[in-house]
């Protein structure tokens, strides 16, 4: 099951202060600083825990941000009310690799958060139980733009991350310096992630997608 790639901070961490604060100004990656004028779409950024949906062909399978992760059993057992009884879902959407030749798209795996109640410090917010809300989907190496990915979500009766906005960099940097409220409720949102409106990667075929967290301003406030 392929791991979700690192998402690179907008800026570069200052090692003065252990890497607590950032450098303004100093951007992790020259793409950064090369798109900072251009369109990008934020979504709000969950505290929780990342989680793999592998579509086999068979069954459903999950996983952690890595294969080591330990999961626990209370969000695996959330997850398996969720998606277990949806395998005709899948096969509707992308294909029962029993009866169809398995080709280069034959790679399915949905990239989420589980979030909620006991899912890190104040996952309560959120929601009182523990679930799972959709980020991304790759299908046989590609990455779904949002509308596929929310129609996906659609079909699957599951959750996507809100989209909060449009901007620049700086547009970014500022929203998140301010801090504002969840789209869940009455509580700080944790953070940003933003990508290019037009999916883009680096020259060695990353995606450029960078985040930023609000607490990285506390101490301006």
């Amino acid at each position: 099951m392929e791991e979700y790639h690192k998402i690179q901070t907008v800026f570069k961490r200052d090692p003065q202060t252990n890497h607590r604060t950032l450098l303004e100004g100093e951007y992790s990656m020259p793409e950064f600083e090369y798109l900072k004028d251009n369109e990008w779409v934020f979504t709000e950024k969950v505290d929780g825990m990342n989680v793999r949906v592998l579509w086999t062909g068979e069954v459903v399978e999950f996983g952690g941000r890595t294969d080591k992760a330990q999961m626990p059993t209370s969000l695996f057992n959330a997850l398996t009310d969720l998606f277990s009884a949806q395998t005709h879902k899948f096969v509707e959407m992308f294909g029962d690799w029993n009866t169809e030749p398995a080709g280069e798209m034959a790679y399915v795996c949905l990239y989420g958060e589980g979030y909620g109640a006991k899912i890190q410090k104040g996952g309560g917010n959120y929601r009182q139980d523990q679930g799972f809300v959709l980020f991304d989907v790759n299908v046989g190496g590609w990455w779904l733009r949002r509308e596929d990915v929310q129609d996906v979500a659609d079909k699957l009766g599951i959750d996507t991350v809100p989209i909060i906005g449009t901007g620049t960099l700086e547009d970014l940097v500022f929203r998140a310096r301010i801090g504002f409220l969840s789209d869940w409720g009455d509580f700080p949102a944790e953070g940003i992630v933003a990508r290019p409106k037009t999916e883009l990667k680096t020259r060695s075929g990353h995606r450029i997608i960078t985040k930023i967290k609000c607490k990285d301003f506390i101490k301006e406030k």
